[in-house]
């Protein structure tokens, strides 16, 4: 018998499980917390329940936290991971300390089907859909996990094409019997797939940013294949039209690649295509991988960018780039 993983079941599914035999869903609410508060790997270990319920679980389940296979530490202390699991898919997490502020990047899929020209990721091609456990365990399952305070979905895969799974390991991740991090510190990033990216609006409270590259559509559509069935200004106008909760934040991921995409053209397509929302900017360094010829746009030109967004009235940052000695960094992770 296949046993069950408790790492990515919610705490309902938990009492699905105990419930016809005769426990209750506060013993369900004790292995959830177990679980996912004080990340116990050992059913032995579990905390505020029957020995009987142990027994029962130690025959029908396992608690699914499981270490990474092999880690490496950057120059600047972030460091990435990688996972494994049973069916052969393997898959990479980089942890990025930064003060007070900790943040995990998961991956949702062990490699990627998007296609995109200037991500490694896609080079290591598809190798499976990550089940919401193995994405939560991402977190649960490194060393600094009780550090952890902002989770983003940054890592291998397309999260709009592991939608369902994606939504699970929000609602574990935000949830008061889950981890209990604040939806606010949870952001979901995608290429655009419109659909999921609608439903993803409606049914999370998480965080979202689009890789948009290009502001132009036939310009984009050479290097992100999603924009051919879903162009990037029809989701940014379904954000645009979108009614944000209080401190739910949209934004756009321009990785910035010299003589590119960083023109006075693409400043003003980006101003042009923002123009009246509410819709952040995240300007981001670009990562050349091995024999790329493209190389990133200059810190002054990317500070250009960000103060001519501002001054436009659109909110932009630059993001730090961590990881690179490493290639934990945007784009680069693949397995090797």
């Amino acid at each position: 018998m296949v046993k069950k993983s408790l790492c990515g079941l919610t705490s309902g599914e938990i009492f699905d499980i105990i419930g016809s035999y005769g426990f209750t869903s506060v013993h369900a609410t004790s292995i959830s917390n177990s679980i996912y508060k004080k990340r116990i790997s050992d059913i032995a270990q579990l905390a505020k329940i029957p020995g009987r319920l142990k027994e029962v679980l130690s025959d029908i389940a396992v608690s699914g936290i499981y270490p990474p296979l092999a880690a490496n530490v950057s120059a600047d202390k972030s460091v990435k991971y990688l996972f494994g699991t049973e069916n052969g898919k393997k898959f990479e997490t980089v942890f990025i300390p930064d003060n007070k502020r900790n943040t995990v990047c998961v991956s949702t899929q062990s490699g990627c089907r998007m296609g995109c020209s200037f991500c490694v990721t896609a080079r290591y091609g598809f190798r499976g859909n990550l089940t919401a456990g193995e994405i939560v365990n991402q977190i649960l399952g490194i060393p600094d996990t009780f550090k952890v305070t902002h989770v983003v979905f940054m890592g291998m895969g397309e999260s709009m094409d592991n939608l369902e799974n994606v939504l699970k390991a929000c609602s574990i991740i935000t949830a008061e019997w889950g981890l209990a991090i604040s939806p606010r510190n949870i952001t979901v990033s995608t290429v655009g797939i419109m659909p999921g990216v609608e439903q993803f609006l409606q049914r999370s409270e998480c965080n979202l940013t689009l890789s948009l590259f290009s502001p132009f559509s036939p310009e984009r559509k050479k290097y992100i294949p999603a924009e051919n069935q879903y162009p990037a200004q029809t989701i940014i106008d379904m954000m645009k039209s979108y009614r944000v909760k209080k401190k739910r934040r949209l934004s756009l991921a321009y990785v910035m690649v010299r003589d590119l995409n960083d023109t006075d053209s693409h400043l003003e397509g980006l101003k042009s295509m923002l123009k009246d929302s509410d819709i952040r900017v995240n300007l981001l360094h670009y990562h050349p991988s091995l024999n790329d010829q493209n190389s990133p746009s200059s810190d002054e030109r990317i500070q250009f960018f960000k103060h001519n967004l501002i001054v436009s009235g659109i909110s932009a940052s630059i993001r730090k780039s961590r990881g690179t000695d490493i290639s934990a960094a945007c784009g680069l992770l693949a397995i090797r």
